[in-house]
């Protein structure tokens, strides 16, 4: 019996593999590493695909080892090396900005973690009679305000105290000549994500 599985064994046809397979197979694997990349940088996967890297690279160095190639086939390799090379090149790049916090991912995930980690802005209410003189109420007010652009990452240093004052004195003013009071109130608090500034007479 073992002598019978010997000799089916020695004439079983052996697949034979051309160097048009191994450089078709190369390609596909290059087109399935690009996409393992994508997933990896994207998120999908924790880690990146060295592994397929690493086997790319060692078919490409046999290939191009071997010198029963012809012109035709030598041609599709040199492109497929330089596509390849052109790929990692990118991969690099791009692994070195994640690694620096410098691509959009990183700076997306950087700014969710910060965010989940910051105490949630507390709501803030002001009454003020004097807007124009009563300047310590509506240094608070505009603090305030500040800390909760903050919170929401935007931008604040356009606005300066002294014409956050001069806009809440016209406000005033013109919600005086309408209803008749002095006493406004002044609220601030942060509300899905966006920044609430609300005045009104009291």
């Amino acid at each position: 019996m073992a002598a019978e599985r010997r000799d089916r064994t020695k004439n079983a046809p052996t697949e034979v593999v051309t160097i048009e397979d191994r450089l078709a197979r190369l390609e596909e694997d290059i087109r399935r590493l690009k996409v393992e990349y994508d997933i990896y940088f994207s998120g999908g996967s924790k880690r990146p695909p060295y592994d397929t890297k690493l086997r790319i690279e060692s078919i490409l160095k046999r290939l191009g080892d071997d010198r029963s190639m012809n012109f035709a086939q030598r041609f599709h390799y040199n492109s497929l090396a330089t596509r390849y090379n052109a790929f990692r090149e990118v991969w690099r790049r791009t692994t070195k900005n994640r690694e620096e916090g410098r691509d959009a991912f990183s700076a997306h995930r950087a700014a969710r973690e910060t965010q989940e980690k910051e105490i949630p802005f507390k709501r803030s209410q002001f009454s003020c009679t004097d807007v124009r003189h009563d300047v310590e109420t509506i240094k608070g007010v505009y603090d305030a305000l500040i800390d909760a652009k903050r919170a929401c990452g935007e931008a604040g240093q356009d606005l300066s105290f002294a014409k956050f004052h001069r806009l809440v004195v016209e406000r005033t003013e013109a919600l005086k000549e309408k209803i008749g009071t002095d006493r406004m109130v002044f609220s601030v608090d942060v509300e899905a994500g966006h920044v609430s500034f609300k005045a009104k007479a009291e």
